[in-house]
């Protein structure tokens, strides 16, 4: 059985969510995170085969730069595969005892105050409240206010995590609102900074 992380270790504040549906490739993506990040590998739809290949090549990244990588699915899986923990979805959270067996990390999402409270029950490390932001993943999906969004940070316990729209911007206002430190997790931003850095690189390349 793989060593237990302690119990007073710190999640990682900044955070990068795997879409499939993300334009740009999620290793690219990975690459754009400062050291010390945290991503969350979902890709459900690939064959095992493929996504184990997925989780490898960003394990590689991972540890170059100091990133903690979680699996989306089960404890089982992502201890199997090596990951550093699992983003537990909330009909599993059955299996949050089997989680902190293995010594995973494990981080849930919270969508409302039910899913809240079943997540402090788990004793997740870490917590992702959202939609706090519209988001091009959920289009037309209601929004949390700010208030609502505190509220289910202090209920579901754990280290909160913003998702939803989220910017380096809108995660310092949010901190500075709740009055400490809050992680916040992205696809767009990512998506956003890859583009620009992109079209920058088009630009110097122009030669003159």
């Amino acid at each position: 059985m793989r060593p237990r992380h302690p119990l007073s270790r710190k999640l990682p504040a900044t955070w990068l969510f795997s879409d499939a549906r993300a334009r740009t490739d999620v290793i690219a993506l990975a690459a754009l995170l400062p050291p010390g990040a945290g991503i969350v590998v979902r890709h459900d739809n690939l064959a095992p085969g493929v996504r184990w290949r997925l989780l490898r090549r960003l394990m590689r990244l991972a540890r170059a730069r100091g990133h903690s990588v979680l699996l989306a699915g089960t404890p089982a899986l992502a201890a199997r595969w090596g990951a550093d923990g699992v983003h537990l979805r909330q009909h599993d959270a059955r299996r949050a005892g089997q989680a902190r067996r293995l010594g995973l990390l494990m981080t849930m999402p919270v969508h409302d105050a039910r899913e809240a409270r079943r997540t402090r029950r788990a004793k997740a490390d870490g917590v992702f409240i959202s939609p706090l932001h519209p988001t091009r993943s959920h289009p037309g999906a209601p929004v949390l206010a700010r208030a609502a969004w505190l509220r289910l940070a202090r209920l579901a316990g754990g280290q909160a995590i913003a998702l939803g729209g989220m910017t380096p911007a809108r995660a310092l206002a949010l901190q500075r609102a709740r009055g400490m430190n809050t992680g916040w997790a992205a696809i767009d931003a990512w998506e956003e900074k890859a583009s620009k850095r992109q079209a920058r690189q088009k630009r110097n390349a122009v030669p003159t």
